[in-house]
């Protein structure tokens, strides 16, 4: 079965190859060609396609659209990027310049009609309609960043942000704005996917508002004969299933806590800790060199995506885990190594004696294996160089913020468990993590739990004199006092908790490259994060609790209802979407979810989907931000 990312890279694949399905013949023979692209495309291929695979592909220089291009005759130039006005310009512009022989133009999303007609008008003005080959709208106006997970935007995110949608002078067209681009990159999604979905999503918030003006989109195209982009659901994509996929949109309000939570796997840490942006981190590389002469240390970008097994295997996973795992591949690698230098030695015994002869033939299939397994020997040596360099950034922040104890007292709050320790004592402490590590923890402390006044302003004073800013304090109080009024279930939370385990099994060792002393081994029991449970409900289609009243839209029916049907069969797909940011914790969460879920007779899927991705520190700035707006009125 295909995963979005399979889905979206063969569409980006067709659209390299002139916009023609790849054939073997095609494949080994490519056509050599220009990829010029803006900003909003190269966010989408980036984290996709490798530059070696472009290569591979025939794309023999991939540049931006506004940077300054010379004249390159007899090479197709492929143009992908978003039909704007500054872009549409710029690229009438290259038409008067005459500056390609052959165009190629692909519109991540669908080009309007009054556009079309202004391109088609400076491509007459500059004599050049000849050389304009195809023209396409193609739908891939999202970014897909793992196999099954996607964010709408990454410029200009901001846009689509949880303070844009909540800030209280939002004019109507401003907002209207922000649910059209949601919509057409959902519409976008669900044209790669090939499939229509049954709409469900709560009432009265934003995503209700965007789930209307999707039925409504959907249901369009779906009657229009000539431009319908779902009947070749059979013939494209190979995979057609009588199964229809469950769209659940879900507005940010519904969990508050999550994304502010204290992280313990190893890709929301690096989100987290690390700014992990477009599947790529940046780190110090710390070269000895460097070291020595007291030279400032370099920058060095690594890639993680789906290529690197390692990360593949263990991004979902705890961070001491993930350390072991390291120290393990580390050795593996070292005996490997050993056994060449052993072959080296071996093969150079006393040049010509008889034993030497006899040792060369034993050891020739030997020396074979291990030559041709080189490659791969070093590709693996530099994988966990740079998984050492990410995983020694991200322990040092834990040991310097005490990110483990935050992340044990967080889980004990939201399963409503005792604290070790009053909140207050560890307010106080100077060693406890940052003025934001203690203010994300208040907050969570503030949403899971009914605070008497008395403690909240001893509480709000303390962090005054440990240099918090409380910023966010007055929009998060009129939040709950809405949510109290609305929801029935405000403490929607059920947290964990954590055992800690006193030791690492292995990594105390002073000769490990991860000295993990002082930082506890929290071993994790799985729960559901209240995404998980809406999702869980909904998928298995039971009735009560917290979805009942969520809206049942189905852009197949002629006539709109929203009437939820009787005895529905459980849902086998469901695509989860966040209106307002997400994050990596609730993606994992769902993950591990349908991994519980899996059976032999069953293949369960979930797709994870947020407008844009937040890190803890950025939704804490877009709280303030709100609540300055409210403290300032």
């Amino acid at each position: 079965m295909l995963t979005l990312k399979d889905r979206q890279i063969n569409a980006i694949k067709q659209m390299l190859n002139m916009n023609q399905p790849q054939t073997k013949a095609l494949a080994a023979e490519p056509v050599w060609k220009l990829l010029i692209y803006d900003r909003v495309g190269q966010d989408i291929i980036s984290p996709l396609i490798a530059i070696r695979e472009l290569r591979e592909l025939g794309v023999t220089l991939h540049i931006q659209l506004h940077s300054d291009r010379d004249s390159i005759p007899d090479v197709p130039a492929i143009y992908f990027c978003a039909p704007t006005e500054e872009n549409l310009g710029r690229i009438a512009q290259d038409f008067q310049n005459g500056l390609y022989d052959v165009y190629h133009l692909n519109f991540i999303s669908p080009i309007s009609r009054q556009r079309l007609e202004d391109l088609a008008a400076a491509a007459l003005q500059a004599g050049c309609v000849a050389n304009i080959h195809k023209v396409y709208d193609q739908y891939v106006n999202f970014i897909t960043l793992e196999d099954e997970m996607f964010v709408l935007k990454h410029q200009n995110s901001d846009s689509l942000s949880y303070y844009a949608i909540n800030r209280a002078n939002t004019q109507d067209f401003e907002m209207e704005g922000i649910m059209d681009s949601i919509v057409d990159s959902l519409f976008s999604v669900f044209v790669t996917l090939g499939s229509v979905p049954i709409i469900r999503c709560p009432k009265n918030t934003a995503a209700e508002m965007v789930a209307r003006k999707l039925e409504k989109k959907l249901r369009e195209n779906l009657w229009d004969a000539r431009n319908n982009l779902f009947h070749m659901d059979a013939t494209q994509t190979g995979t057609f299933s009588f199964q229809r996929p469950l769209l659940i949109l879900m507005d940010r309000n519904v969990d508050m806590a999550t994304p502010l939570h204290h992280t313990w796997t190893y890709q929301a840490l690096a989100h987290d800790v690390l700014e992990l942006s477009l599947n790529r981190v940046i780190v110090e590389d710390d070269n000895e060199k460097a070291a020595s002469t007291g030279a400032k240390s370099k920058m060095k970008a690594c890639d993680l995506d789906s290529r690197d097994k390692f990360w593949s295997s263990h991004k979902g996973s705890p961070f001491p885990t993930v350390a072991e795992a390291i120290q393990e591949e580390l050795e593996q690698y070292r005996s490997s190594e050993d056994e060449i230098k052993k072959l080296k030695s071996t093969m150079g015994i006393d040049g010509e004696s008889d034993v030497a002869f006899s040792m060369v033939n034993d050891n020739t299939a030997k020396l074979t294996s291990a030559v041709n397994s080189l490659p791969q020997l070093m590709e693996k040596k530099r994988l966990i160089d740079m998984h050492t360099k990410i995983a020694t950034a991200v322990l040092n922040f834990i040991k310097a913020r005490r990110l483990d104890s935050y992340f044990e007292f967080e889980e004990k709050i939201m399963s409503k468990q005792a604290l070790d320790r009053p909140l207050v004592d560890l307010m106080r402490d100077p060693e406890f993590g940052t003025p934001d590590d203690k203010m994300r923890l208040f907050i969570i402390y503030y949403i899971c739990t009914n605070m008497p006044e008395s403690e909240y302003q001893k509480l709000e004073q303390v962090l005054k004199e440990c240099g918090c800013d409380l910023a966010p304090m007055p929009y998060l109080q009129r939040w709950k006092s809405i949510m109290k009024s609305t929801v029935t279930n405000p403490n929607q939370y059920e947290g964990s908790g954590t055992k800690t385990v006193s030791m690492f099994s292995k990594l105390v060792t002073q000769g490990s490259s991860f000295v993990m002393e002082g930082v506890k081994n929290l071993v994790v029991k799985r729960h559901n994060l209240p995404v998980t449970k809406i999702t869980e409900q909904l998928m298995e289609c039971r009735a009560g609790g917290e979805v009942d009243d969520y809206l049942y839209l189905d852009p197949k029916l002629l006539k709109g209802g929203d009437i939820v049907p009787k005895n529905r069969a459980p849902f086998q797909e469901a695509i989860v979407f966040m209106v307002g940011g997400g994050n990596y914790i609730e993606y994992q969460n769902l993950v591990d979810f349908i991994k519980t879920k899996q059976t032999a007779n069953s293949n369960r899927r979930i797709i994870y989907g947020a407008s844009t991705l937040t890190n803890a520190k950025q939704f804490l700035k877009q709280l303030s931000l709100l609540g300055q707006e409210i403290g300032g009125t």
